[in-house]
């Protein structure tokens, strides 16, 4: 996996929400599902709003591979694991940029329960 670019990476981590689709089996892109992104340092999360069941989020893990679009910015994608040191700053990130939604909202992808339906979005090589 490479590294984002700078611009990009300012831009996605930016833009108030992002277009994801997983890869299915025969090299396809599902459709796109729209969600909150956040940058912390030089990485990019998303984390699922409904638990590890989330249809979109189960079909990211399963196949690994897909495609994003936000801030102008459409890219191949795979999706990895955060390490274990980022939830706090996932977190913090999250926060800043949408707790104006309100603690109801904002609560459903910060905390402990949503540490483990992170995930990392790895630009394609």
């Amino acid at each position: 996996m490479s590294m984002w670019k700078a611009e990009d990476l300012d831009r996605i981590g930016k833009a108030e929400e992002l277009q994801l689709a997983s890869q299915r089996d025969d090299g396809t892109m599902r459709p796109y599902v729209t969600m909150w992104v956040v940058r912390a340092g030089d990485d990019l999360y998303v984390r699922s709003a409904h638990g590890p069941g989330n249809p979109w989020y189960r079909r990211a893990k399963a196949s690994g591979v897909g495609r994003i679009r936000a801030g102008g910015v459409e890219r191949d994608v795979a999706f990895a694991g955060a390490t274990e040191d980022a939830h706090a700053d996932i977190d913090v990130a999250y926060h800043a940029k949408y707790d104006r939604y309100g603690p109801a909202i904002v609560g459903t992808v910060v905390g402990a329960d949503a540490a483990p339906v992170t995930i990392r979005l790895m630009p394609a090589s």
